[in-house]
């Protein structure tokens, strides 16, 4: 048998295991509880019971916005106006992954229109033209008292806002009946790197952060640009890399007429499990079946194992504990592949060997999850603008 045949007998196998778990039969059904939202890519519960959704944008500069939406799916803006831009894939690049601790939410803001295509089918190169935002590539904290996410109708960041949180200061907005926000920057990493390739130097590699998660004083976050877990100290704003992952053998090359020999890794979704953190990685185009994984991270070393394997394209991770046992559910973003082929689903895992149960199959390219334990709800966003509900015992 030949290389060829043998990776395309791989990938059929994979393909029917994917339409096996998509065919399995899923206990819960999705109800729309709101829609026409700006591409939202992350979402985060408050103590008040609502929930939060990162809108990464349209193709109208600076269309990046923070949604509140409370059970019933009356949607109010918190702030809009924030950074966004169309990437180097074509698509809006502005808010991404949230985390909601305390009366603080940490944003984790997209590349933006820092990198362009190279004239080389997968190559990147800096934007010739002045990007548009001095705080892409970065990390806020947004201040909100509980009165002001209940009250609120939104406040607007500015171009002049988004210049001086670049340069070190808290912007607050008031709209002088008692409700305000103040806005910080909490870290800014590079828009990009130098990562040239044997055919092409001038290539680059832009960082994107997706997802966060907070413990203690230290803010974790995935960088689905430059492939690795960032560790930002909240006192000072520095950071370094916790754990970089490394690419994989790409089983479709040669079979599919799209991606390279290899996969990067695109760490997206990140939760804190023990004493450990739980990463999502994604994978590149082509996004085959079963190369999906969870990985577990010791905090302290950066140590990085296979959790959770054989996914397609996850993309969030959620832990519940419950009598003393640690239970999993993970969102695909995608079924049936290469490519985003639907449905997606969330996934349940009594232990990380599986096999899983399918939770729900109703889902269109979702994007992240937030659960509910007191309403029996999880809420998943999805990225062509909805927000779903699903009964969650």
């Amino acid at each position: 048998m030949d290389s060829q045949t043998f990776r395309f007998l791989t990938f059929t196998l994979a393909l029917v295991v994917s339409l096996l778990v998509t065919a399995a039969p899923a206990s819960a059904q999705c109800t729309e509880i709101a829609s026409g939202l700006r591409e939202p890519l992350g979402t985060a519960l408050t103590n008040q019971g609502n929930l939060l959704v990162s809108e990464t944008g349209t193709t109208t500069l600076h269309s990046g916005r923070i949604s509140i939406i409370d059970p019933s799916g009356i949607r109010r803006t918190l702030l809009d106006g924030l950074p966004s831009a169309i990437n180097d894939v074509n698509e809006p690049s502005g808010p991404a992954g949230l985390f909601m601790r305390g009366r603080t939410l940490y944003v984790a803001m997209g590349t933006g229109d820092a990198g362009r295509p190279g004239p080389i089918p997968g190559t990147t190169i800096p934007n010739p033209n002045p990007i548009s935002s001095p705080i892409f590539s970065s990390v806020l904290a947004i201040q909100f008292s509980a009165n002001t996410e209940n009250v609120t109708s939104g406040f607007t960041l500015t171009t002049d806002d988004q210049q001086a949180l670049a340069d070190g200061h808290v912007v607050t907005k008031s709209n002088g009946s008692g409700d305000k926000i103040t806005i910080r920057l909490v870290t800014n990493f590079a828009n990009f790197v130098p990562f040239p390739l044997p055919f092409f130097a001038p290539n680059i590699q832009l960082s994107n952060p997706f997802d966060l998660v907070a413990v203690e004083d230290t803010l974790y976050v995935t960088d689905g640009g430059r492939n690795r877990v960032w560790q930002v100290d909240l006192l000072t704003g520095s950071f370094s890399t916790l754990v970089t992952f490394p690419d994989i053998p790409n089983p479709l090359f040669g079979i599919v007429p799209a991606g390279g020999p290899n996969l990067q890794a695109v760490p997206t979704g990140i939760a804190v499990s023990g004493d450990h953190l739980l990463v999502t990685l994604f994978r590149g185009v082509p996004f085959p079946p079963a190369t999906s994984t969870v990985e577990q991270i010791d905090s302290l070393t950066g140590t990085d194992s296979p959790f959770i394997t054989g996914l397609k394209s996850a993309i969030d991770i959620h832990p519940i504990v419950e009598d003393d046992a640690t239970h999993y559910l993970v969102l695909q973003h995608a079924s049936i592949g290469p490519f985003f082929g639907s449905p997606g689903l969330v996934l349940h895992f009594d232990i990380p060997a599986g096999p899983p149960t399918v939770v729900t199959n109703c889902l269109t390219r979702p994007t992240s999850m937030a659960l509910d334990r007191k309403g029996g709800t999880l809420y998943v966003s999805e990225f062509g603008g909805r927000l779903v509900a699903i009964p969650f015992p």
